[in-house]
């Protein structure tokens, strides 16, 4: 299109996206995937800053600014808030709305009004979890467990049923994007030639439906418990509070891989896109999420190894654990093996993604070992599992959420961040998250329990150091909003395909326009066939043309 054509189009763009009526009636999947964005964001920065002062308060022994009730409820805050309101919604919700229609080249997701319902459940969802902040915050930890959850006089049933309504949102949203991608592809996308970002949200969308509801029902019973007092969870009137457990593990193991799967399928995009080179074993690779979503529903059991199971129900739960790592494993080395003499690129994105596969495979090899009988007991709930988790939940998916979002920041609004700016912050988010949660494995090895509000003396220097790394990488996430946010006014107008890649969404203009395509797409080439296909770099005001496929 010529220079006029694309100044009209953002400036029809930027007209149409005015207006808060607008906004919260909008059937656009792009704007749904916005207000999520601006959503998650604010319960992102809160649960920041709860964890900041988690860590202060750990930085010596006794008290430094809270009592221990208030520390119960603060940790209590942070993980329900960071699991059930950013990283299980965030990358569906945000870049999965998004993206989805876009790379399968079609107009919107199947049920766009559905779609915008799952946004309004979301919200309020939200605020009965944070009115339960002011309303005497929960002390139990984010599970709930019980007994003591039915026993605490704080706001349990505020922070459950707010967990109750949002898995509503993403029982809906999970529905869309699976009838999306079977009834919406562009004619001649076979499953072998959608993008594998594409694959991990399918395997995302299947455990939120089939699993989410368990949830639900178990958090509802909690509920009843407490205003009724029936006594399922209650051994005096023969009931189990290990049954709690069951009920609540067997909707989160699969929840940790709600989470880590969309990041999966972002670093194969990163990683093919910014190494110009093809997917390595794209079968294996798109199975392989498969794979982990069908096991995900079998190992919940190894988070119990020490609540009185059977030793026959514990062994065969920590033999199949070690079956997780087989499709993980798969990914990592077809990672490894597409960047082999790849044309690379040190962009921000693929910082991200190569730092994702430092950290997670930390996080997947401490997995490994804490599916072993003898080395779970050991170090069970203390901070080596605090740490294994936040390498995994912060190492694998925040990091591939953060390469993510600077990868289609440019498709989303249309403007290039601040690329110095933007490794710098990278690179003190990956320096301050291993000083963090690095020595947290060293504290949980010598004996430190999580979730203690005092500690001896002894376990202050890592506590200290942990601090301190907390700082840096709050440092790195300060400067990424600033930079982000002033892109959005001052930042360089970004081409169609500022980064040269071969999936759909970058064939149309940045920001996409409300039809998504401003002509039929078609099916010239796959998304990797880097080997074949010379990618066009579309530069701001130029003609959106396809890239060049050489036989």
């Amino acid at each position: 299109m010529s220079n006029d054509m694309a100044e009209a189009t953002a400036v029809n763009y930027l007209n149409a996206t005015r207006g808060w009526k607008s906004w919260l009636l909008t059937l656009d999947h792009k704007r749904i995937a916005i207000l999520y964005m601006a959503a998650i964001a604010v319960f992102f920065f809160v649960g920041g800053v709860l964890a900041m002062l988690i860590r202060l308060e750990l930085l010596h022994p006794g008290r430094d600014l809270v009592g221990a009730d208030t520390y119960n409820k603060l940790f209590t805050l942070h993980g329900a808030i960071m699991i059930f309101l950013f990283i299980i919604p965030g990358v569906p919700a945000i870049l999965g709305n998004f993206l989805l229609p876009l790379m399968l080249g079609a107009r919107d997701v199947a049920f766009p009004r559905l779609n915008l319902a799952s946004w309004y459940i979301f919200m309020l969802g939200s605020l009965f979890a944070l009115y339960s902040i002011v309303a005497g915050a929960a002390d139990t930890g984010w599970t709930f467990y019980t007994p003591y959850s039915t026993q605490t006089d704080t706001s349990v049933i505020s922070m459950t049923l707010g967990a109750f309504i949002l898995g509503f949102s993403s029982i809906f949203t999970g529905l869309n994007f699976i009838v999306t991608i079977h009834k919406l592809r562009l004619p001649g996308m076979t499953w072998y030639r959608m993008p594998l970002f594409v694959w991990s949200m399918y395997a995302t969308a299947i455990i939120q439906v089939l699993a989410t509801p368990v949830l639900g029902i178990t958090l509802l019973l909690l509920v009843i418990e407490r205003v009724a007092g029936i006594g399922i969870f209650d051994p005096a009137m023969g009931g189990d509070p290990v049954l709690y457990q069951h009920f609540f593990w067997f909707y989160s193991h699969p929840a940790v891989y709600i989470m880590i799967l969309p990041g999966m399928g972002i670093v194969s995009e990163l990683i093919t896109a910014h190494a110009h080179k093809k997917i390595f074993g794209y079968k294996a690779v798109a199975y392989s999420s498969l794979g982990i979503a069908f096991v995900s529903f079998l190992v919940w059991g190894h988070h119990m190894f020490v609540s009185g199971q059977s030793e026959l129900a514990a062994m065969l739960f920590s033999f199949l654990t070690f079956f997780v790592g087989i499709p993980s494993g798969i990914k990592v080395f077809n990672w490894v093996t597409t960047l082999y003499r790849g044309s690379i690129k040190l962009t921000t994105p693929m910082l991200y993604a190569l730092s994702f596969l430092f950290l997670f495979s930390i996080g997947g090899f401490t997995g490994i070992m804490l599916g072993a009988l003898a080395v779970d007991v050991h170090v069970h709930d203390t901070y080596f599992i605090v740490a294994h988790f936040h390498y995994v939940m912060m190492g694998g998916t925040v990091i591939a959420f953060l390469g993510g979002l600077h990868h289609w920041w440019p498709k989303m609004f249309g403007r290039m961040y601040n690329e110095p700016w933007a490794k710098v912050a990278c690179a003190l988010i990956f320096v301050g998250f291993n000083v963090t949660f690095g020595s947290q494995f060293l504290l949980g090895l010598h004996g430190m329990p999580r979730r203690y509000y005092n500690y001896l003396d002894q376990y202050q220097p890592l506590h200290a150091f942990s601090t301190f790394g907390s700082w840096i990488l709050g440092a790195g996430f300060v400067i990424m909003a600033i930079y982000l946010i002033h892109s959005l006014a001052r930042g360089r107008r970004a081409g169609s395909n500022p980064w040269r890649a071969l999936t759909l969404e970058w064939e149309t203009p940045s920001p996409p326009p409300t039809e998504n395509f401003p002509f039929t797409p078609s099916l010239a080439h796959g998304p990797y066939d880097y080997d074949r296909v010379i990618p066009v770099n579309v530069e701001p005001g130029g003609r959106a043309v396809r890239p060049e496929v050489v036989s």
